[in-house]
C-alpha cells in the first residue's frame, strides 16, 4: 500500500495520522515514512525558530523522528498526531538548548566553511524588509528558551494557547505568562520598529507588538 500525496486528514480509503502510527507499529514499512513527510515542513520550521541555527535544527528533528519512530507504540491518541509530533520536536528543542547553555561552545572563525550544513528548506521571508526580519528574528533568539518555544508555537505558527500547552506539557496559563512576558521582552527590544516608541505607556497588545512576527514563517490559519 502506497501513502503518497494523501492529506493528513486522509482522503477516502486513504489512512489519517493516527491509522499510519497504527501502521507503523504493526510493521508496515512506509506508514512513518508518509507521517514524516506529511509533517518534516512545520516540524523543521517549528525546530529552527526555536533553536535558531540551522544545523542544531536538523539534529533536533532528526532526534526527535528517531524517538517517535522507536516509542510510536506509546501513542494512545489522546492528542492529535500531529501535537505529538511537535511536542517531541519542541522537546529535542529545548534539550539542546538547555545543553548549548550549560556548555557554551567556542564560535567558528568567520571563514569557516559551512558547506555540509543541511540543505533542507528555511522558510522563505513574506515581508521585503529582511533587515527587519534579522532583528526579529535575533530578538526572539534571545528570549529565554520557554518564553521562545511559546512564542515560536502560538504567534509563529499560529497554534492555539490549548494546543501549545498540549505541546509543551504545562498548564495554558503557563502559556499565556511565557507569551505574554516573551512579548513585552520583545516589544522593548523592537520598540523602534514601531515608531521608536518611548512615552512610557503600556506594552503593546500581541496584535500590535508581537502578532504576527515578521519571522519569514506564514501562521497558520487558525483553527
Amino acid at each position: 500500500m502506497t501513502f503518497r500525496d494523501v492529506p493528513p486528514g486522509g482522503l477516502g480509503d486513504a489512512p489519517s495520522d493516527a491509522e499510519l502510527v497504527r501502521a507503523h507499529v504493526e510493521g508496515d514499512p512506509e506508514a512513518f515514512a508518509e507521517l514524516v513527510r506529511r509533517h518534516r515542513d512545520r516540524l523543521w520550521a517549528v525546530a529552527l525558530r526555536t533553536v535558531g541555527d540551522r544545523e542544531e535544527a536538523a539534529d533536533a528533528v532528526q532526534d526527535a523522528l528517531l524517538n517517535a519512530h522507536r516509542n510510536a507504540a506509546k501513542f494512545r491518541g489522546e492528542a492529535a498526531v500531529t501535537t505529538w509530533l511537535h511536542r517531541i520536536v519542541v522537546n529535542a528543542c529545548l534539550d539542546r538548548l538547555r545543553r548549548r547553555k550549560a556548555h557554551p561552545t567556542v564560535p567558528l572563525p568567520d571563514g569557516a566553511r559551512d558547506d555540509d550544513r543541511p540543505t533542507g528548506p528555511e522558510p522563505a521571508a513574506t515581508v521585503p524588509d529582511q533587515d527587519t526580519v534579522l532583528v526579529v528574528r535575533d530578538a526572539l533568539a534571545a528570549l529565554p528558551f520557554e518564553q521562545r518555544a511559546a512564542i515560536v508555537l502560538v504567534d509563529v505558527q499560529g497554534y492555539g494557547v490549548a494546543e501549545a500547552a498540549e505541546m509543551l506539557g504545562v498548564a495554558e496559563g503557563t502559556i499565556k505568562s511565557r507569551c505574554a512576558r516573551g512579548r513585552a521582552r520583545m516589544a522593548m527590544t523592537l520598540g523602534y520598529l514601531r515608531g521608536n516608541r518611548s512615552d512610557g505607556g503600556t506594552v503593546p497588545s500581541r496584535s500590535e507588538a508581537a502578532g504576527p512576527l515578521p519571522t519569514g514563517v506564514e501562521r497558520r490559519e487558525p483553527r
